[in-house]
């Protein structure tokens, strides 16, 4: 008798899923942090390198599945990128401990709105390949999270012209620039959903 085994296929959108949710998690910690829990600092941190593992998680899986919801390298896109969201949160609070500068209001707006962001997109991923539209509404809503963004970033790049101290200055502004890359790092990891949607069609 002959039998016949099939590889085996991880449930690759759920791995995906549980990176998200660990990013959320680190984003979360990131909020409290801009509102002035300093002690969050270490969470972010942690948070980033279990994303990290996560994360590695899912492109072990892609590797080694028979079959892939969606295109592997979609896959592979949209977990690298949501990597670079929570990167750049630690880099954020690595830069302002570095400077000496705690966070302020347009940082703290800013963090709320990559949270708002980030969750959208983990509400995406079980819809990638069930409910594509319900999955690009998602990130939809994920960039304009990040668009509001942007209008809370030049308000506050304005207001550093009328601060006399240039240290203060300069602070500011990498920090704020910052805040504003992972609002990029955001979009990007929409960006990706909805070119895995369209090519899937």
């Amino acid at each position: 008798m002959r039998r016949w085994f099939l590889p085996e296929s991880p449930d690759l959108l759920g791995l995906l899923g549980r990176q998200g949710d660990v990013t959320v998690e680190g984003i979360d910690a990131l909020c409290a942090w801009a509102k002035g829990d300093r002690s969050e600092e270490a969470t972010v941190r942690a948070q980033e390198h279990e994303a990290d593992h996560a994360g590695r998680e899912v492109l072990t899986a892609v590797k080694h599945s028979f079959v892939t919801p969606i295109g592997p390298e979609d896959i592979y896109e949209i977990s690298e990128r949501l990597d670079a969201v929570l990167n750049a949160a630690k880099n954020l609070v690595r830069e302002a401990d570095l400077l000496g500068m705690d966070p302020d209001p347009p940082m703290a707006e800013m963090a709320d709105l990559v949270g708002l962001g980030v969750r959208a997109l983990v509400q995406a991923f079980p819809f990638l390949a069930a409910d594509p539209d319900r999955a690009t509404g998602y990130a939809d809503a994920a960039v304009h999270q990040q668009r509001s963004l942007q209008h809370v970033y030049r308000r506050a790049m304005s207001a550093l012209l009328e601060i006399d101290d240039l240290r203060e200055v300069m602070g500011r502004r990498e920090l704020y620039r910052r805040c504003a890359r992972m609002g990029d790092a955001v979009e990007a990891v929409a960006h990706r959903i909805w070119y895995a949607v369209v090519k899937e069609a």
